[in-house]
């Protein structure tokens, strides 16, 4: 019988991602797995308001794709497109 791994997440919400969540930061502690995609499709179970925002999401500082996995300790940002003029 193996022992399910635990990791241990920053997850920092910038702009009009905070806004929806209701926090600009929150800690959250998982097991398994987990990747950019269902770690976005955890968050808008969570927080219903961040579906209606398309969301980029980075790891450590780099914008991270959907199939990338996560690790203990990984800091998470979560925000939107800006756009500029």
């Amino acid at each position: 019988m193996g022992l399910l791994s635990v990791m241990n997440l920053k997850i920092l919400f910038f702009g009009a991602t905070a806004d929806a969540a209701g926090s600009r930061e929150i800690e959250l502690q998982t097991g398994g797995n987990l990747t950019v995609e269902r770690l976005a499709r955890d968050l808008t179970r969570e927080y219903p308001a961040l579906s209606k925002l398309k969301l980029l999401i980075a790891v450590n500082e780099e914008y991270a794709e959907a199939e990338s996995d996560l690790s203990d300790g990984d800091k998470i940002a979560v925000f939107t497109a800006v756009s500029g003029g």
